[in-house]
C-alpha cells in the first residue's frame, strides 16, 4: 500500500512557484523517495526544474518512457523538439526527478486497488519563498469548450480561404459538441486568434475526434494533434503530409464536403 503526503501550508493553495518547490525538496529530504514524477505541464516542467536546481539533481522532461533495472539506474525515451523526435537517455541522481508527457498516458484500471494511508506534512517556509506567486487566473471570453479539453476537434487551416470560411466549421464543431481550432497559418492570417491555435507553439490537443480542414499538416502542427484518437483530414492535396499520417483522408474541397456533413447531421437530428 502506498502513501500519500499532503503537504499542509494554506499559504500553498494558490501557485507559488519557489515555494511549492522548496516544499517538495524538504519533502525529498525526509521520505528519500527513489524517485519524484510530475506532469509534463509547464507547471510540473517549472517546479521540478526549480526542485532539481536546489538539490543539484538532474531533472528530464516530456518522459514517454522508463525502464528500471536491478540497480535502480533509469533508461528512459523522453520527447524533444516538440515531439517530433524520441531521445534515449540514462538518468542518475540519488533521486530521480523527471515528468510525463503531455496525452501520452492513460489511466489504468487496477483489480486490487486499496485505499493509501495519508500523511500530513508541514513544510518550513518564509516570506522570501512568497515573492512569486499567481495574483489571479482569468478566464477566457470566447465561452465554450476549451481546445484542451474537447472531445471533439474541428480545425481550419489556409485552405478554409478567410475568416468566414469558419462559419461552417462551428457549425459542425456544434454539431459534434466540440469546438473549432485553427493551423498556425490560419492564425498568423488573422483569421483566428492565438487561443484557437493548434500545435507545438498552440495548444496541444487530445479529442476523440479531430477533423483538419485544409490544413497541410506541418510537423508543428501534427505535434499538437497527434494525441487525437482518431484523424480525419480533408483536403484537396492527396500528396498533403496530413492525409498521409490521418486514420482517414477524404480527397476534395472542404467548402462543398463540410457543408454536406452539416446538412446530413441536420437531417439526423
Amino acid at each position: 500500500m502506498g502513501t500519500v503526503h499532503h503537504v499542509d501550508d494554506e499559504r500553498l493553495d494558490t501557485y507559488a512557484p519557489e515555494a511549492w518547490a522548496e516544499s517538495i525538496c524538504q519533502l525529498i529530504e525526509t521520505t528519500d523517495p527513489a524517485a519524484v514524477v510530475g506532469p509534463g505541464t509547464d507547471r510540473g516542467q517549472e517546479l521540478l526544474a526549480h526542485v532539481g536546481a536546489r538539490l543539484d539533481l538532474p531533472m528530464v522532461a516530456n518522459c514517454i518512457e522508463v525502464d528500471v533495472d536491478g540497480d535502480q539506474q533509469y533508461e528512459l525515451a523522453r520527447q524533444r523538439w516538440g515531439g517530433s523526435l524520441v531521445e534515449h537517455a540514462h538518468l542518475d541522481g540519488e533521486t530521480k526527478l523527471l515528468t510525463a508527457a503531455a496525452h501520452e498516458f492513460s489511466p489504468r484500471t487496477v483489480d486490487d486497488a486499496t485505499d493509501p494511508a495519508v500523511e500530513s506534512f508541514e513544510p518550513t517556509l518564509d516570506e522570501e519563498a512568497f515573492r512569486v506567486v499567481v495574483d489571479r487566473i482569468e478566464s477566457s471570453d470566447t465561452g465554450g469548450v476549451s481546445l484542451a479539453e474537447a472531445r471533439a476537434v474541428v480545425g481550419g487551416g489556409r485552405g478554409v480561404d478567410g475568416a468566414d470560411g469558419y462559419d461552417k466549421l462551428e457549425r459542425l464543431a456544434d454539431h459534434l459538441d466540440g469546438t473549432v481550432g485553427a493551423s498556425r497559418a490560419a492564425v498568423n492570417e488573422g483569421w483566428r486568434p492565438h487561443d484557437d491555435q493548434i500545435g507545438q507553439t498552440g495548444t496541444k490537443i487530445s479529442p476523440d475526434l479531430y477533423i483538419a480542414c485544409g490544413i497541410s499538416g506541418a510537423v508543428q502542427h501534427m505535434v499538437g494533434c497527434k494525441g487525437a484518437d482518431t484523424t480525419l483530414a480533408i483536403n484537396t492535396d492527396p500528396e498533403a503530409a496530413i492525409m498521409q499520417k490521418a486514420d482517414y483522408a477524404v480527397v476534395g474541397d472542404l467548402h462543398e464536403i463540410v457543408p454536406e456533413l452539416n446538412k446530413m447531421l441536420d437531417e439526423t437530428g
